[in-house]
Parts: structure tokens; sequence; C-alpha cells
């Protein structure tokens, strides 16, 4: 769900082969990549200037409100404590807030005991305890207006009756355990906000003042920007740096232009031909891998004609993703490849790279599909069925000219098809916030960021998930109601076994390629690009909490950014 750009032919060519070198050691498995600036030792002050390309709706993380990326990227990473952190090469690790490995009893019950760590504080210095844990925990099952609650339904209690151990209990085994009070929505502090739901969004949506990690948001100016400043009161690495301000750009070109510019000391970009030029900039450093986040197009299985499954089946057969991946990626990532199974190579463990394969570019399959439904074409070359022609509509986020990019080479290959398609585009919270949860749109493209590398995708796919007027939790926003993808889905979150996880993921994918609720395009590239004459410090992929996850560790050279 997140992402973005105007390079001369020349640039390209001429910083073609610097890209090649500066890629990264990409083997398509999202390696640990990054770079490290540490020659020096750190150094205190600075207000440090990024970029960042989506602005969030709100910061009510649990809220439904909040299901753009980077509100992740730049609040919720910094001020939300986690149970366990994603290393560089996408490992699930106990956190600062943990004082070891949580134990697993597999029971029956499941069991997982989390042990706090003594010295973790919220910045006000009340202790982090496991009341915390078990206040988040009722937010996010007892809430009407969740994001997410796959897993957190799971659990039966919470026990807290020792302040520095929760023992959570759950009704069935949960395989993806590790992403509870840790993936993008962290633990909440039960000291300093409401009980009742619409309290606690109150409190938050505009962004809030406490934090249980490095960094408080300082203020939130809605369209500028939002400034962070240390916690104090953080146990953990503190930060080096004064001040951090993220400044939102709702045009792709207008960030670019700002880290050109110098407005802008590193930049968080989605992958496009117009990154190159940049590449080639004096004291520029750039590192690109294959991440865990993959796109697609999302088709609403509920919404004529797009129920029919012969209709899907001939739009996935109309598309060459070669080619679309060839033309948007190839610059920056020269080795990029299509995916077919919704995953990435990053997750080197589960990824199987056969299901979607079977869906090439066919233009007499697609012919052969559609007349199966009754459509024949018209005089004007597009297919129509009792007088109404099959005309679609895709809907991205709006400015992002990667996407609309893509839009146009949608649109071309499946005009030749005799398939009509036109965009209509918003807002980031509009589509994330409203289109999507509410079902308004035929058609969307956009990119899922899992929160690791486990591969569970009953949340956004098992029936149970499909968001409703009454219940408008659920991230099953293309509405798949499939027996088969609920009961490959259900059995791989309930196994403990990576082992026999992998067969299970192999035939869930098989599912979803036979039902077809959307077909994934490409493995996102997550590119870092920053200023290297301003920024020392690690710099380092994180495929859950963006490049900016570790600035605590950061520094300006001289103190000066």
């Amino acid at each position: 769900m997140r992402r973005r750009r105007s390079a001369s032919l020349l640039a390209l060519l001429i910083a073609l082969s610097l890209v090649a070198a500066a890629c990264g050691d990409d083997d398509g498995g999202g390696g640990e990549g990054g770079t490290d600036t540490t020659e020096a030792k750190p150094v205190k002050g600075g207000t440090l200037v990024l970029g960042a390309e989506q602005e969030p709706d709100c910061a009510d993380w649990i809220a439904s409100c909040a299901g753009a990326s980077w509100g992740t990227f730049t609040m919720a990473a910094h001020t939300m404590p986690r149970a366990f952190d994603l290393t560089p090469d996408a490992k699930q690790v106990p956190s600062p807030l943990l004082d070891g490995e949580p134990t697993l009893d597999e029971g029956p019950p499941m069991k997982v005991t989390y042990k706090i760590n003594p010295k973790a504080v919220w910045s006000d210095n009340t202790p982090i305890t496991s009341s915390d844990f078990k206040y988040t925990w009722e937010q996010i099952k007892n809430g009407t207006d969740i994001y997410d609650q796959t897993g957190y339904r799971d659990i039966v209690s919470v026990d807290d009756s020792n302040p520095k151990t929760a023992v959570v209990t759950f009704n069935k085994p949960y395989a993806s355990w590790k992403d509870l009070f840790g993936g993008f929505f962290g633990v909440y502090p039960k000291h300093l906000l409401p009980a009742d739901e619409a309290g606690r969004n109150a409190a938050m949506k505009d962004g809030y003042t406490w934090s249980g990690g490095p960094w408080k948001i300082d203020h939130w100016t809605k369209d500028q920007e939002v400034v962070l400043v240390p916690n104090t009161n953080y146990w953990g690495n503190k930060p080096h740096l004064d001040k951090v301000v993220f400044r939102f750009f709702d045009d792709s070109a207008a960030e670019l232009q700002a880290f050109k510019t110098n407005q802008v000391a590193m930049i968080y970009p989605q992958a496009q031909q117009e990154l190159v030029e940049l590449f080639a900039l004096p004291s520029a450093k750039n590192d690109v891998v294959t991440s865990l986040s993959y796109e697609g197009i999302w088709f609403n299985t509920s919404k004529p004609p797009l129920d029919d499954k012969n209709v899907r089946m001939a739009l996935a057969h109309a598309t060459d993703r070669d080619a679309i991946v060839k033309t948007l990626f190839a610059q920056v990532q020269p080795d990029i490849k299509p995916i077919h199974a919704f995953m990435t190579p990053g997750n080197k463990e589960f990824y199987t790279s056969e299901p979607f394969k079977r869906y090439n570019r066919d233009l007499a399959k697609v012919d052969e599909l559609l007349k199966a439904s009754g459509y024949a074409k018209g005089s004007d070359g597009i297919y129509a069925k009792a007088g109404k022609p099959l005309q679609l509509e895709i809907a991205t986020t709006a400015g992002n000219k990667r996407r609309e990019r893509t839009q146009e080479l949608l649109i071309s290959q499946w005009k030749e098809a005799g398939i009509g398609l036109k965009a209509n585009n918003t807002t980031p919270g509009t589509l994330f916030g409203k289109w999507g949860p509410e079902g308004n749109f035929q058609i969307a493209l956009f990119a899922q960021v899992p929160p690791s590398t486990d591969p569970g995708l009953c949340t956004t796919f098992c029936s149970e998930n499909i968001p409703t007027p009454q219940k408008t939790t659920g991230n099953n926003w293309t509405r798949t109601n499939s027996s088969s993808v609920d009961d490959a889905w259900r059995k791989v979150d309930a196994e403990l076994s990576d082992d026999k996880r992998k067969d299970l993921v192999e035939q869930g994918q098989k599912a979803l390629a036979d039902h077809l609720p959307g077909l994934p395009i490409d493995p996102f590239p997550d590119v870092i690009l920053y200023n290297s004459a301003k920024i020392r410090g690690p710099i380092k992929h994180n495929f859950a909490y963006g490049a900016f996850a570790n600035m605590n560790e950061w520094w300006c050279d001289g103190g000066t950014c």
C-alpha cells in the first residue's frame, strides 16, 4: 500500500551501468542490503529532513483510517513499543521491549509467555506492563473499526497478574503469533488512553505526545510534515539527532526533485525509471533489493462483471506482466521478474514460483473465455454482453506516476484484447480508508506490505475477513469467498511446523490462482536513496517498518544536517 519520478534518456543510459553495480547484492532473495557509514564516532545534534511520499489519514494504528504503510514508516515504528523487530535479513527477533525470547507452549491450549524488559517505560516514566498487552488485545478484539483482527480474536485471555509477565492463551494454535503485539500495531499504554474505542481514537487520530519508542511526535502539521524528537526516557539506544522532519509529498515527481535539490536528505521511493538520474548524483548512495512487499491488480469479486470468474481469467490472459515489469523496473533492478504467487522471492522459505504462471498473455484464450460467458466483440473492437460494453475502472493512488504508468500499460494491453479500461484515482486515505474496506471499486492497483516473513494470508483472503457495513473490520477487500481458499489458509495459520506449512502454503497459493481474486505483478523493489554527505550511521532495509526504522542510530556529519 505504499510508494512512488523526469529523467532524460541520456542520463538513463549513462547511469545504467552504475545502477547494476549499485543495486546491492540482490539474488532475488531480499538479503540484508543497506550500507554502513559508521566510520566515525556519533555526534550529537542536528535536524534531519526526510521525504515521505504518503501522508497517513490518522495515527490510531488499529483503526481502518491508518491503513497506509507510511503511517508506520513516519510515526508508529518510532513511537510504539513492539514485541518483535524485523532484522534486515527479514528475521523476527525479540525487541528491546522484551527480556529475551518469549516462551511458546504448544498446548493445548497454546500459550505464549512474554517477559517484559524491567527497564521498559513509557515516555512519562511509567513502566510498560502486562496490562498494556491486555489493553491492546481488548481494544483490537472488541473494536468495531479495527483494520485487522486476525490472531487477536483467537486469544481467549491475557494474564496480567504479574506486571512484567504477560501470559497469552489462545483457543487454537496460531502460527503467526510473533506478528501479534508488534506488526504494524505495537503495544498501547493503558494508563494514558480511554477504555472505549471512540475515546482512544479521538486521543490518537491526529497524533499523540506519549511514546514507548526512541522518538516522540513533536507535532503533525497536516499536508506538510510530521516532526519527531527524542524520547529522553527511552531505555534502549537513544537518538543522536535533535529532531527528524518527515516532509510529505503528494506527487512523486516533487519528491524526487526535493532530493535532487537537497531539500531532503533521504527518500524511500517506489522503484521507477526516474531514479536512475538521482543515483548518479554526487554524494547520492542507493541500495535496491527484493522486498517482502508485492504489487498486484486486485479484483472486487463481488462487483459485476468481476463476479464472473471467466471475466477475471480473461483479464489475466489479457495482461503482459513481463512487459509491465520490464518497462517499469528494469532500469532500477535489472534482473527483476514478475511473481507468480501472492508472495515474493524475498520470502525465501515459503515462496513458490508456479501457481500464477498459467496466466500468460493469450488473446485467443481471452476470446474463448469471454464468449463462454456470453460476450461478443462489437464493431468498436470491445466485447459486449446484452448491449453493455465490457468497460472497467481501475483505481490507485493519485499522483503516483509509476502506478499511473502501470495503468497506461494495462489500458493499452486490455484495449488490444477487446476490453475497455479507464483510471479512477483518489487519495491514499480514500482508497485505503474507504474504497477498499467499503468495496467501492472494481479493480485496484496497490502493494501489500507483509509485517514479516510469516506466510499466512488468511487476513487478506479468508471469507471471515470480508468487511461489511455492520462489520468494517477485515482486509479481504477482494471479497474472496471460496471454501478451498478458506480451508488452505486456515490450515496455514493453525500449523506450527514450518516444514508442514510449506506444503500448505503451496496449496493455498494454488487455491488463490484457481479463484483469481487478483493478479500478482511484481516483487516490490525496496529502494533506499540518501545523501551520504549528510547522514552517518547504519542505513538498513527493513521490509516491515521502512528504511528509517533505525534512525535513532543515525547522526549528521559534524552534528549539522
